[in-house]
């Protein structure tokens, strides 16, 4: 099908018929349906084989129905070439956003037309008009009984500034409309600007890991042309490959001999070391090499941060593979080795947020086949000391004595809610309860107005966005942008097992929640901790401070049972004897955490 693209063999594509455009909304407001409807209008995909969110290719995008990875295709319209790029929604994969927006001209901004402007939706908005792209407003889903198009169209123009007339309204479902807006991408957005005759300059995007044909790229051509057989140079690593295949994804993989400027498609290389070709690489050839390279992207900062332990110790060289490989595919997370003294050798791990890291962990276990342990997620903390020098730390074992201490500054957040006014009680008091300040409130229209709240990283990352929508009946939506640093009470708390740390399960905390915190999980290691043969100690400490204790209480032989009446004295000495014994074994006795409590005492939902 491939071959119909081009104009003639070896003749790159004028770039006057090529649009590139991504889709961007909120979560849900149906980026990847409007992808399926567009697939079956161009006839890319024989209908035989059609089904729903055609382009999300993971299983794990498909049971929880969000995209987490962008997926770039290319489809045929009255006689133009589209290059459509479906993006996530989700907050914690705006980083996925901000690439694909790199390799467009123009987005599709899609608006729901029965919630109307959702967080999210402004944040994608902003950042599509920060990389000058031309924005097509749509509003979705007019077949609902829900829907209002007049008041989300009035809405996007009082608080985007994009024209109500000039909003097209659409059913991704049903098929109405797309026609329409497909011609208003063609009309609309610019046609991509590069000169075919100068030296080859293309963007590397994104990349996957084929185990038979090595690193998969996706890349979009800047200027110049990407031919096959051709030996390229990727800039930023030094290396040179000869070129096994490229081609374009129409949805399928096809080879085609050339890509020219503002064209997207894929390249392979036989590139085998995973580091050498991440995201924001330049590729230039051989013979004619660009001058400079194509500025990249900016790393993004990892915003949470948790240990990742293989249950099984020996599989710790597959779990530093596998790290290495979805490191390719997913550029956002950072990992280094770390050690601890409960759960052996393992890797500090940092991610964009908490369904960031539910998602990197999933797909270790599944794509890969590994058992791991996650410890508790934390954030990054600066500790400003007596000394007057100041230290980063993300892990709580790392935090300084109390006595070194002068005080700790905290991550913050400028968090952005939108939500319908009857519900504006119950998430003001959320928001005060996390520590939260108001800085600003504005209605967007009578029933709907957007809070700003400037509150502490830590307080969102536990459970925040859940008790959000269950206290707003899922009608509120979040978005976030990091807001520097602040200074705060903070404590660490410290669990003692027999006396001994565990370092597992130390963490970092505002000293108001401090003790509730330390009660809560004495009481939970004491169901999950085996009985010994000697009591065992569970205590909550702040510095050298107990605050909490519980008792897993010891197993005890029955000495007894052969003295039926006589002496007292008799008995008194076997009892006096066993627990002389419990105490020799208490001093030199190890309790060994079992792997299950580890789990149980970890886990995110409780």
């Amino acid at each position: 099908m491939g071959a119909s693209y081009r104009y003639a063999s070896g003749v790159v594509l004028p770039a006057e018929s090529i649009r590139n455009f991504s889709i961007i909304s909120h979560v849900d407001h149906g980026k990847s349906t409007l992808s399926d409807r567009i697939l079956e209008l161009t006839h890319a995909v024989d209908p035989r084989l059609m089904r729903e969110q055609y382009l999300d290719s993971m299983d794990i995008e498909r049971e929880r129905g969000i995209t987490i990875k962008a997926q770039n295709v290319r489809v045929n319209w009255r006689d133009h070439v589209l290059h459509l790029i479906d993006t996530p929604g989700h907050v914690d994969f705006a980083y996925e956003v901000s690439r694909s927006l790199a390799a467009c001209e123009g987005a599709v901004l899609l608006v729901d037309a029965s919630q109307g402007i959702q967080a999210q939706t402004l944040a994608t908005c902003y950042q599509a008009i920060e990389h000058d792209l031309e924005i097509v407003a749509a509003l979705n889903k007019i077949d609902l009984p829900a829907a209002d198009p007049d008041r989300c169209a009035a809405e996007i123009e009082r608080v985007l500034g994009i024209d109500s007339t000039g909003i097209l309204r659409i059913s991704a479902k049903t098929g109405e409309g797309v026609p329409e807006l497909l011609d208003a991408v063609v009309e609309r957005v610019p046609p991509p600007s590069g000169d075919a005759a100068a030296p080859l300059q293309a963007l590397i995007f994104d990349s996957s890991y084929d185990q038979y044909r090595g690193v998969v790229s996706s890349i979009r051509v800047v200027s110049g042309a990407l031919r096959s057989a051709s030996k390229v140079r990727f800039m930023q690593a030094g290396s040179a490959y000869d070129v096994e295949e490229i081609g374009v994804r129409s949805p399928e993989p096809t080879p085609v001999a050339d890509l020219g400027p503002g064209e997207v498609g894929y390249l392979i290389a036989g590139i085998k070391d995973v580091g050498k070709a991440r995201s924001g690489e330049t590729v230039t050839d051989v013979s004619n090499p660009a001058p400079a390279p194509l500025a990249g992207y900016r790393d993004p900062k990892p915003m949470v941060f948790c240990g990742l332990y293989p249950i099984d110790g020996d599989e710790l060289p597959e779990l530093r593979e596998a790290l290495d490989r979805l490191k390719l595919n997913d550029s956002s997370f950072t990992f280094e080795p770390e050690s601890s003294g409960a759960l052996g050798f393992g890797f500090r791990c940092g991610f964009l947020g908490l369904l960031h890291m539910e998602i990197v962990r999933e797909r270790l276990e599944r794509e890969f086949g590994l058992s791991l342990i996650a410890t508790a997620p934390s954030v990054a903390y600066i500790a400003h000391l007596a000394d007057g020098s100041e230290v980063g730390f993300d892990n709580p074992s790392d935090m300084p004595e109390p006595s070194r201490l002068d005080h700790v500054d905290e991550p913050m957040l400028r968090a952005t809610v939108i939500v319908p006014s009857e519900y504006i009680g119950t998430v003001m008091d959320l928001c005060q309860n996390r520590r939260g300040e108001l800085d600003r409130m504005e209605y967007l229209s009578p029933e709907r107005l957007e809070l700003v709240y400037k509150i502490p990283l830590a307080e969102v990352v536990m459970d925040f966005f859940d008790q959000l929508k269950s206290r707003t009946k899922g009608y509120a939506s979040l978005d976030y942008e990091p807001a520097g640093y602040q200074s705060a009470n903070l404590v660490k708390v410290d669990l003692l097992i027999n006396h001994v740390p565990v370092d597992a399960f130390s963490t970092v905390l505002h000293r108001s929640q401090a003790d509730t915190y330390g009660r809560r999980m004495a009481e939970k290691l004491r169901e999950l901790i085996p009985r010994q043969l000697f009591d065992v100690p569970i205590q909550a400490a702040i510095g050298g401070r107990v605050v909490a204790r519980e008792t897993v209480k010891a197993k005890r032989k029955d000495v007894l049972a052969k003295c039926y009446g006589g002496d007292i004295t008799r008995k008194r000495k076997l009892l006096e004897r066993q627990k002389e014994g419990k105490k020799r074994m208490k001093s030199i006795g190890r309790v060994e955490v079992p792997q299950e409590a580890f789990i149980s005492a970890l886990r995110l939902d409780e």
